[in-house]
């Protein structure tokens, strides 16, 4: 029953203009001429009630409107009256309905054009102050009752109108940008963890409190200076936070001034007010510019974290295409050792003792060196115990030790087994490249490996280092020739292995010591494979 009820379309706008009505009535008692934050609540319902309430809107704002009006009509004249009850909101639908279709004051579902809110602002609070000063021009003045200046009057609704949109209007949207944002899902968590709440709350407000009692109880230049002071807490978090900084701020400060307002049209307090609002205004332009940089970094990191994950995943893929291959050439490998020992167990007959043996010791050669390219592709010891058995006894130690270049291992560090699968990859293949690279000016006759991983910031990090030394009485006795083609490095130098390292968001340094070198690398795990 109550939800047939409640989506009745009466209802709907019933409730609508109520809620409207009550609330405008409310913010009617804190506002005046100079300060009207009931304007901030009109352009705000303007973008963003659906077009289907905003006769209902009218209607809300109409009710109070003619009330004051029948009730004053015989004091002021029943032009005036007349004159009063057309809500001034009226006069607003046209542009507000042009900025929401035409010029997109929402581009995305939660964010809005600053540029155009205060656009907006200014149109808004010249039709308002128009439509007051035609109000005014048609009201009856009892006898003896003199009004100040029209360009005086003009000025004090201007700004009333102007300061009251940015007091109350870009919180609001605020407001909205955090609900469609965020939606309503801990919200109240999002609020606590929030820099900007935190800002003003430590900071902010006791720095106001301070002003607006030093405002309060001084006089003269000093009070005028407490007011005018109260520009810096807007600009400050408009620095740090961009236009919702300036918004908080700027509301902030805008209370903050009428609070020290000793009585109504205070020429002090009118002159703080407008520095004030020329302040929101700017720190508005320069927040709303800081947001869009802001954005515009963070769709910056974001496809740079999207790139470093695709070219992690195709490292990962890369791998296990290398794996496939080493595990086919093992099999190619068998098959071919199977089928030359058939063969020639067939031909025994026919051939000679010698050169059956020369058959032999050919298909022994052709098979280990089948066996070593596989090796050397995906290490057989990776396979079977992991990264710290080849580093100590595969392939690379082997040809080390092989071609007469003394080799050390020393790896510590408890997380090393947490680490993904791609680390490890990659964790060798830099090695071996870190090697070929020390290897490639034939100056060197001992390499000392070392490897220490850890985690800090619940982020796991590999460090590598490399040391080469010379030892010019072993380096006579070092087999060039035959090192090179089994260390696996690629040959692509510094440059490869920064380029590799910067996929896992690693560095690379290499530095010359006395009579060594050393090559020491970074990096951290993507938590990939």
């Amino acid at each position: 029953m109550l939800k047939r009820i409640g989506s009745n379309i009466w209802v709907q706008q019933v409730a609508v203009a109520i809620a409207y009505a009550l609330v405008s009535a409310l913010l009617r008692q804190v506002s005046f001429a100079h300060w009207f934050p009931f304007a901030g609540l009109r352009l705000s319902a303007l973008l963003l009630v659906p077009y289907r309430y905003w006769p209902a809107l009218l209607v809300g704002e109409t009710g109070p409107l003619v009330y004051t009006g029948v009730e004053n009509s015989s004091q002021y004249g029943w032009l005036w009256g007349v004159s009063l009850m057309v809500p001034p909101m009226l006069f607003m639908m046209p542009v507000a309905r042009w900025c929401r279709e035409r010029r997109r004051i929402f581009p995305t579902k939660a964010s809005t054009n600053i540029n155009l809110l205060l656009l907006c602002t200014l149109v808004a609070s010249v039709i308002w102050t128009a439509v007051d000063m035609a109000t005014l021009a048609l009201m009856r003045l009892p006898a003896g009752v003199i009004l100040p200046d029209r360009k005086e009057i003009a000025g004090f609704y201007f700004v009333g109108s102007f300061l009251g949109i940015l007091t109350l209007a870009p919180l609001v949207l605020m407001v909205r940008e955090e609900l469609l944002g965020g939606g309503t899902h801990r919200l109240w968590s999002r609020l606590a963890e929030s820099r900007l709440v935190m800002d003003a709350a430590c900071l902010l407000l006791p720095s106001l409190a301070l002003l607006v009692w030093l405002a309060s109880g001084a006089s003269g230049a000093t009070s005028q200076e407490a007011r005018v002071a109260m520009f810096l807490p807007v600009v400050w978090l408009a620095v740090r936070h961009g236009w919702r900084g300036a918004a908080v701020g700027g509301a902030a400060a805008s209370i903050a001034v009428v609070l020290t307002m000793p009585r109504h049209f205070d020429p002090d307090t009118l002159h703080a007010q407008v520095f004030v609002a020329f302040t929101i205004t700017t720190m508005m332009l320069l927040g709303g510019r800081i947001a869009v940089l802001n954005e515009r970094e963070k769709r910056e990191k974001s496809d740079a974290r999207l790139a470093l994950a695709l070219a992690q995943r195709n490292v990962y893929l890369d791998e296990m295409q290398l794996r496939q291959t080493s595990y086919a050439l093992e099999q190619m490998s068998g098959a071919i050792q199977a089928s030359y020992t058939q063969m020639l167990g067939r031909l025994r007959s026919l051939t000679p003792g010698a050169d059956e043996r020369t058959y032999y010791h050919q298909a022994a050669v052709a098979q280990h060196q089948m066996h070593r390219l596989a090796d050397s592709l995906y290490p057989l010891s990776w396979r079977e115990r992991g990264l710290p058995a080849v580093l100590r006894e595969g392939t690379l130690p082997r040809a080390l030790d092989e071609a007469g270049i003394t080799y050390w291992c020393d790896i510590h560090g408890t997380g090393l087994d947490e680490l993904s699968s791609s680390i490890h990859m990659t964790l060798y293949r830099l090695a071996s490249e870190a090697i070929a690279l020390a290897c490639a000016k034939r100056n060197i006759s001992g390499i000392r490996l070392r490897l220490r991983s850890g985690s800090f910031g619940g982020r796991r990090w590999a460090v590598l280092c490399i040391d080469s030394r010379a030892d010019y009485e072993r380096l006579s006795r070092v087999h060039w020739d035959d090192l090179f083609p089994v260390l696996g490095g690629s040959g692509l130098g510094l440059s490869g292995l920064k380029d590799r390292a910067m996929v896992f968001g690693g560095k690379v340094r290499m530095r010359s010591l006395p009579q060594a070198s050393r090559i020491s690398l970074i990096l951290f795990d993507p938590q990939i494979g």
